[in-house]
């Protein structure tokens, strides 16, 4: 029973077919902040390259907008007709925004699982929308963690904010002098300046979630060694089976190779060990061939239908030898012994003269 108890632990690495068939669930190892990271630097980069060109095109429209109403009778038609103008206008400017973001979440999303397109993760299931499984994956363990982990997070990203509005304190008094233009420029630079220390520490706890994800995703997939037997049958066949197949095809293939062994020219032994069975005919075979060759009880057989049909015997150990491990059945000899078989056959058909 201990043994058995042991064999279901998942203590094996996961099979190929297991992490395709993850795949294709939809399990794969990703971390949520990395795309979150990945989100938040396009907005940084892009407001940081192209926050001039931004509100530009902003205030334009905003004037163009009330130099209109201020130039043109109020009507319905007209407002409709300015509100979406104005819609138009405001998504050709947020247009490169949401571009930016939408190639930074996929790259993102790309670079850690790879590039696969499946269903079976968004079709509806009984199991999502049970009370009791929710319940029971919400009070988990792995909801414990995430818990923690967005607490370690939030207290961390806070600690470095009240750091960096800290060292800009003294700067915040002398703006009670300032125009409305300057303190707004002066909110901004400080707002992408905390931005920007946060993406730092942001970028550090998503690469360490990532490797917290992925240790997690391969505990995950670890399988039992009663699991990888079930696979490799589902997959290969029941070993049983195929090793009785098996042993099946050796013995027809031991019986073809006896039938042939009265056609041979004569018997090779070891003298006791291996018995090799050559076959030359001068019209159809280039050298003498293997017709049959065995070892220990397969040889005896060879031997006992060599004497039942009248097939000489030769002894020869280092020809044999040398046949039996080089040589397959219906395999022509080497090279190196023509001239060693030529003598045997020379003098077997010396033997069948007489």
């Amino acid at each position: 029973m201990a043994e058995q108890d042991k064999d279901q632990e998942r203590t094996e690495e996961a099979t190929p077919k297991r992490r395709e068939e993850a795949r294709e669930e939809g399990q794969v190892a990703r971390s949520r902040d990395l795309s979150s990271v990945a989100i938040l630097g396009s907005c940084l980069l892009y407001f940081y390259f192209g926050a001039g060109s931004f509100v530009s095109r902003l205030m334009d429209l905003m004037k163009s907008s009330f130099s209109s109403l201020d130039s043109s009778t109020v009507t319905t038609e007209n407002i409709q007709s300015l509100l979406s103008s104005s819609v138009f206008k405001m998504l050709s400017i947020m247009a490169p925004f949401m571009l930016t973001v939408c190639i930074a979440a996929l790259l993102a999303n790309v670079m850690q699982v790879g590039l696969k397109i499946t269903t079976k993760a968004i079709q509806p299931k009984w199991s999502k929308i049970d009370p009791l499984k929710g319940f029971a994956r919400l009070f988990s363990l792995q909801s414990l963690v995430e818990f923690i982990k967005s607490i370690l997070k939030m207290c961390i990203v806070g600690f470095v904010a009240y750091l960096t509005v800290k060292n800009e304190l003294t700067d915040i008094l002398p703006l009670v002098n300032k125009s409305v233009w300057a303190i707004t420029i002066y909110i901004t630079k400080t707002s992408f300046k905390i931005l920007l220390t946060t993406s730092w520490v942001l970028i550090l706890l998503a690469i360490v979630d990532y490797l917290y994800q992925r240790w997690e995703y391969e505990r995950n997939l670890k399988m039992s060694r009663q699991e990888i037997k079930d696979e490799n049958k589902s997959t290969e066949g029941d070993p049983i089976i195929k090793a009785r197949i098996r042993r099946l095809q050796r013995e027809m293939a031991r019986k073809r190779m006896m039938a042939n062994v009265p056609k041979a020219d004569v018997i090779i032994t070891n003298p006791t060990h291996l018995a090799i069975a050559l076959k030359y005919d001068k019209g159809s075979m280039i050298a003498p061939t293997v017709i049959a060759k065995g070892a220990g009880y397969v040889a005896e057989k060879i031997k006992e239908i060599a004497r039942e049909n009248g097939i000489p015997t030769i002894e020869n150990k280092p020809v044999a030898q040398v046949l039996y491990k080089s040589v397959e059945v219906n395999g022509t000899i080497p090279d190196s012994l023509y001239k060693a078989v030529a003598e045997i056959l020379a003098y077997v058909y010396s033997l069948n003269q007489e």
